[in-house]
């Protein structure tokens, strides 16, 4: 049998915890249990580092395409007409055997309607032949060969169109300053301009009536220079 005592104390505790004033806060130390709030007070406060950022690669924008060179050359590898837009050749030596090179290595090819594509001293080089003439349009060895050969197409069709579909070797000297037009309206600094053939010949047209005539009417005046020289010497004779 339990002593009276015990019961009593038993009862005084119980009623002690019963009408402890923490009884109605949920949120009292006193009924966290020691485990949970061990855990709370082992938890590390988030970390103040700032949050890693994701480095992005610089923006590159994309290079123009650019020229090396032009060339126009004759049936036996002679100037008819050149531009050259860089340093590679500082020397008109250098130049000349540059020329003389690339014709070696391309006059054996067949002449055609599509242009060639041949890789040449570190450089592209596409090339095309008309009549006695030798297109050559030369761009480095990273540049789109499809870009080349659609400003050779251009250049060949502008002198096309300004030598009135008679593309050889005595017409473009006729036509030497319009055929060096059509180079600048194509090219400026190595830097292409204009690829369209008919675009370009319309332009060189354009400087041409402002400089003194059209290209029709520059025909016109070779016809009569001609029949000019021709009644002259009949006059000698």
């Amino acid at each position: 049998m339990r002593s009276p005592h015990l019961r009593q104390s038993t009862r005084d505790s119980a009623t002690t915890t019963f009408r402890s004033p923490h009884s109605s806060c949920r949120a009292c130390p006193c009924l966290v249990r020691p485990a949970l709030r061990n855990r709370r007070r082992s938890r590390r406060p988030p970390s103040c580092s700032p949050r890693p950022q994701r480095i992005r690669p610089p923006f590159q924008m994309e290079t123009c395409p650019s020229v090396k060179n032009i060339l126009l050359l004759d049936s036996e590898g002679k100037r008819v007409a050149v531009k050259y837009y860089t340093d590679d050749w500082p020397q008109l030596s250098a130049k000349l055997a540059f020329e003389k090179s690339v014709f070696v290595k391309t006059q054996k090819a067949s002449s055609g309607a599509e242009a060639e594509i041949v890789m040449f001293d570190g450089h592209i080089v596409v090339y095309k032949f008309i009549q006695d003439l030798h297109f050559y349009v030369t761009g480095g060895d990273e540049e789109n060969e499809l870009i080349l050969a659609s400003i050779l197409q251009g250049f060949t069709d502008a002198v096309d169109h300004i030598l009135r579909n008679n593309v050889d070797k005595r017409t473009a000297l006729e036509n030497l300053d319009l055929i060096l037009l059509c180079l600048d309206e194509i090219i400026d600094g190595g830097i292409v301009l204009e690829s369209e053939g008919s675009v370009i010949a319309e332009k060189v047209a354009a400087h041409g009536a402002d400089g003194a005539t059209s290209i029709a009417e520059q025909t016109l005046v070779q016809a009569l220079t001609t029949a000019r020289e021709h009644f002259a010497k009949s006059l000698l004779m």
